[in-house]
């Protein structure tokens, strides 16, 4: 490792992934491969620090020493920070005029820093952790990739809520999330199927996050998720779809901050369950609530999947992704059994067994499991911009 990490011509890429109490990192060696990932976790007091195989419990205050923490801990291990080509991040929100992967320069970090209205749970800890590289290592080059930029391909008729236009003008309109999730997905399942992409695929990105996405021709035509990650289905601790009376209404009942919390931190399955917003515990729960809130999280996915099929004009493959896409495997049942409608046949065999392929030979849909891969997709974007320079 040490050896690897001596030469920049390795092409070693460090990809950052910051959280608002977490910040995920990878080191890849020529985007391909991570030779080292890590996690820095509940930061702002008590933190565990993983990286590699080590984990410890340390006391990190905020974004900064984190980031500290990653250096220091991936020169223990023998990459220095001096030996890595770039450093790469994934940023939530690049607004309307970030729509591609960019190297970060001052203009940049400014527009950046702009869409900060539009997602102020997330890009500030982008922010900080791009700063904080800066100041460690001034003359590494970083890149940032957007959560935001997959469903830059969406028609107008699909992002525009029907608003006053001077309302518009103002950025609020819908924008859609899980990105970079998306875009491997689309790289990635021909390498699993071994067959071209299909022309109309719908994704279904599964987490304590959770969106749909509409894929047609390999370009996003419609999501779930809209202004803010708020939107769509139901969510580990989001609600999804709301009126907008009733969130007024819960403003007036609440006030503005702490229906903001209620929305984004108290609601979703752990709202619904009481307590609870991990599927795998809800899934082992035998009380009411807790089979309440996995019926309403299948109903809600299966239900705006119909609305993503028809923005395509119907479909040819499903993907699942995403910590519960990927694992679930009742959750991914439920919600195929209520597609059967689209011509949907699973194999239960290949389901129980976690194959990569679902439909079983009678299927007209086909079915697939793909792992997310989004920091491998944020060091591909770097090395792809960094490779055309030469060109």
């Amino acid at each position: 490792m040490a050896k690897a990490a001596s030469a920049k011509s390795e092409e070693l890429i460090l990809v950052l992934n910051a959280g608002s109490s977490s910040i995920k990192f990878a080191v890849f060696e020529g985007g391909r491969q991570a030779v080292l990932t890590g996690v820095v976790s509940e930061i702002g007091g008590a933190s565990t620090v993983t990286i590699g195989a080590s984990t410890t419990q340390e006391t990190i205050p905020d974004h900064g020493v984190a980031i500290e923490r990653i250096l220091s801990g991936l020169r223990g291990r023998g990459v220095s920070i001096w030996g890595l080509n770039a450093a790469a991040h994934r940023v939530v929100h690049g607004g309307a005029a970030l729509t591609e992967p960019v190297e970060i320069t001052d203009r940049v970090l400014a527009r950046i820093e702009s869409c900060t209205p539009l997602a102020p749970l997330h890009n500030p800890h982008n922010l900080a952790a791009i700063r904080a590289v800066a100041k460690a290592a001034p003359d590494l080059r970083q890149f940032a990739s957007f959560d935001t930029s997959f469903h830059a391909t969406n028609p107008d008729v699909a992002t525009q809520y029907a608003i006053p236009k001077s309302d518009q003008t103002k950025g609020i309109r819908r924008y859609g999330f899980h990105g970079l999730s998306y875009a491997s997905l689309v790289k990635r399942l021909p390498e699993v199927s071994k067959e071209p992409l299909p022309d109309r695929l719908l994704a279904f990105h599964l987490g304590n996050g959770a969106s749909l996405c509409a894929i047609k021709g390999g370009k996003s035509v419609a999501t779930t998720m809209g202004y803010s990650p708020i939107d769509g289905l139901t969510m580990g601790t989001r609600c999804g779809g709301i009126d907008a009376n009733a969130v007024l209404r819960l403003v007036e009942l609440h006030g503005l901050d702490e229906t903001k919390s209620l929305l984004n931190n108290q609601s979703g399955l752990l709202g619904l369950s009481g307590g609870k917003s991990d599927m795998r515990r809800l899934m082992m729960d035998t009380s009411a609530a807790s089979a309440f809130a996995v019926d309403h999280f299948c109903y809600w996915s299966a239900r705006h999947a119909g609305s993503l099929v028809a923005a395509m004009g119907g479909v040819d493959a499903i993907a699942f992704t995403g910590g519960i896409g990927e694992n679930a495997l009742g959750v991914r049942a439920r919600v195929l059994q209520q597609l059967g409608w689209m011509g949907v046949v699973m194999d239960p065999d290949a389901n129980h067994k976690g194959r990569k392929r679902l439909h079983a030979a009678s299927s007209k849909v086909g079915v697939w499991v793909i792992p997310a891969e989004e920091e491998r997709m944020i060091a591909e974007d770097a090395l792809r911009l960094m490779s055309e320079e030469v060109q």
